[in-house]
């Protein structure tokens, strides 16, 4: 084999396993650092639900959860994102779904550190950051994400 033919063949290789890490992590929730261990000497992490209400004003925290979308403009698969969200907060209790522009919000998205759209986080009643997606989840996905609790207690 020639020199070229060898480059090919690295450079198809090294595209297959690309393309099969980013199917396998798009999408998937991870959990965040612990952000719900209060330290006496150190002061807790800020809450993610303060740096999204104080770059937007009044928004609304749900009971159980709230998914904070963001977005931009030319992304094709925030709009499934969008759609998937929708239907979750939809069709549970207490679930709220947020979508920001990152483009109109940069000073949010350096905060929360995020990097590519779209990118999901789910925060809880207490406006915790409990969980976070980067690609198009399923809906399975995010379900499994929200947090169990009992609204009628």
């Amino acid at each position: 084999m020639s020199t070229g033919a060898w480059i090919a063949v690295i450079a198809i290789a090294v595209a297959l396993a690309f393309g099969l890490f980013r199917m396998l992590s798009d999408g998937r929730f991870r959990g965040t650092k612990e952000l719900h261990v209060p330290h006496e000497v150190h002061k807790p992490e800020p809450h993610a639900w303060d740096a999204v209400s104080d770059a937007l004003g009044e928004t609304e925290l749900g009971a159980r959860a709230t998914l904070v979308q963001f977005s931009s403009a030319f992304c094709a698969p925030c709009r499934a994102t969008r759609r998937i969200l929708g239907e979750v907060a939809e069709i549970v209790p207490g679930v709220v779904h947020l979508e920001i522009d990152a483009e109109h919000h940069l000073d949010l998205v350096r905060r929360l550190d995020i990097l590519r759209t779209p990118t999901t986080l789910v925060i809880d009643g207490g406006g915790y950051e409990i969980a976070r997606a980067t690609g198009a989840p399923r809906k399975e996905q995010v379900l499994s994400a929200i947090p169990t609790i009992d609204l009628e207690s």
